[in-house]
């Protein structure tokens, strides 16, 4: 048997323990988070002849340093090692040098309970970074379009509302074109008929009653100095929300052509009715990874997703509350997918309705559906094939047509292929998808049993 060694990472140093397999320590530094550092740390590591390597992140410059040194990483969560503290020391001490040690010692004698990180390929981890700088862009346009929201609401009010989104190309072209009440004080019917027509609306108002409704707003009462500088102020916040619009369609460019170019690609894709939707189906496989032994069974895929709720017993109570210990951004994904499905899929809109019949909201009957759907997910995963209705069970269950007959009810296999393909196999809209994405996460709630 080798040594083991734990890391406690940091922006700037890294502490490192080393100990054998009797717990006898080899080696206590620290390493700078640098080029230098980084190199000496892991011939150190080689040098003593490490076998596993305990840290509190999955990945990372470190994390994939240590990997590329033929390193075994054990990925352990942070309430895991802080769970573990009050077993060497009970004062409540901390210290980077003391969570080195609780993480080698975690690594020495609890590593059977815990799962070596695995790294993806290439094209996995390519496709995670797309997904996720898109997420954050999302993330980054709601909060310029409340700043902006926000700015008008203090001096010119009349621009919210007049058309469906703040943020959406025609609302960022009225703008620009009139930041103020003062820009906007000749704009007519005429001027907006012309308006509408360069920007191509089609929104159904018409333009007397887009401009009755911006006079209707209420007038601010500003100086002519404040009217100016929250102009501009109008002015870059349009001009930045333009330029993040434009860079996340560029993102999503990227990211469908990605997805469709892997390898697992049309195992995810085949989940979504609509062949453009592709956006969620990035971000499951981004999420979920390319390596198998990741996910050994279909409750341990359910459990980081967040779809499986948490049993607590004590004596005679018994309860299931949230999981908030989960991969956040692929519980995203799968109440997403959960979401979408029960628009157009008999077996999952039957799963939901159930849910809602026995009392749960909204949130946690999407769960159940996305539950659900991590078990068809995960052995499609594993077998390396994409969604097949006709291979569906539980939807073959619920859509088989049966005829009465004097010896019992038959099945018309005609009709059941028949009801399968046209529930299931349907162009149909993304809307919802493309909602459920733009939209803030759905709001954890804690369950009861």
């Amino acid at each position: 048997m080798g040594n083991y060694a734990g890391v406690d990472w940091a922006a700037d140093k890294h502490d490192v323990l080393v100990a054998d397999e009797a717990g006898e320590q080899l080696l206590s530094a620290t390493y700078a988070h640098d080029e230098m550092g980084l190199r000496a740390l892991c011939r150190a590591l080689l040098r003593l002849k490490v076998e596993l390597v305990a840290i509190e992140r999955p990945d990372g410059l470190l994390v994939e340093r240590l990997l590329d040194a033929g390193l075994r990483v054990l990925a352990l969560h942070p309430n895991q090692v802080a769970a573990t503290r009050a077993r060497f020391r009970v004062s409540g001490g901390k210290s980077d040098r003391f969570d080195a040690f609780v993480l080698c010692e975690l690594a020495r004698t609890d590593s059977h309970r815990f799962r070596v990180l695995e790294p993806d390929s290439d094209q996995t981890k390519a496709l995670r970074a797309l997904t996720r700088a898109r997420e954050d862009l999302v993330r980054t346009r709601v909060a310029v379009a409340n700043q902006l929201r926000a700015e008008l609401e203090r001096f010119w009010p009349g621009p919210i509302g007049l058309f469906t989104d703040l943020d959406s190309q025609i609302s960022l072209a009225f703008l620009e074109s009139y930041p103020s009440p003062a820009d906007a004080r000749l704009l007519g019917e005429k001027r907006m008929q012309a308006f509408l027509g360069r920007q191509g609306y089609t929104g159904g108002k018409k333009p007397a009653q887009l401009v009755d409704k911006l006079r209707q707003a209420p007038e601010g009462r500003v100086g002519e100095a404040e009217q100016a500088a929250r102009r501009r102020l109008v002015l870059c916040l349009v001009h930045t929300l333009k330029t993040l619009l434009a860079q996340i369609k560029t993102l999503e460019k990227e990211i469908a052509a990605a997805v469709r170019a892997h390898p697992d690609g049309e195992i995810f894709l085949s989940l979504f009715k609509h062949p453009d939707s592709f956006l969620t189906a990035a971000e499951l496989l981004a999420e979920i990874g390319d390596c198998r032994a990741r996910y050994p069974n279909r409750d341990a895929l359910a459990g980081d997703a967040g779809q499986a709720a948490v049993a607590i017993e004590s004596g005679k109570r018994k309860t299931a509350c949230f999981r908030w210990g989960c991969n956040k951004r692929l519980r995203s994904s799968f109440c997403t997918l959960a979401d979408t499905t029960r628009h157009w899929h008999p077996w999952a809109d039957d799963l939901y309705t159930a849910a809602r019949a026995r009392g749960h909201d909204h949130p946690r009957a999407l769960r159940t559906v996305g539950r659900a759907w991590s078990r068809v997910v995960w052995r499609c995963w594993q077998d390396r094939t994409p969604y097949d209705p006709a291979h569906h069970r539980a939807l073959h269950q619920h859509c088989t047509v049966t005829i009465p007959t004097s010896s019992g009810p038959v099945p018309d296999l005609a009709a059941t292929q028949r009801m399968l393909g046209a529930a299931v196999t349907e162009p149909a809209a993304r809307r919802a998808e493309r909602e459920a994405l733009d939209r803030k996460p759905t709001t954890a709630t804690t369950l009861e049993a």
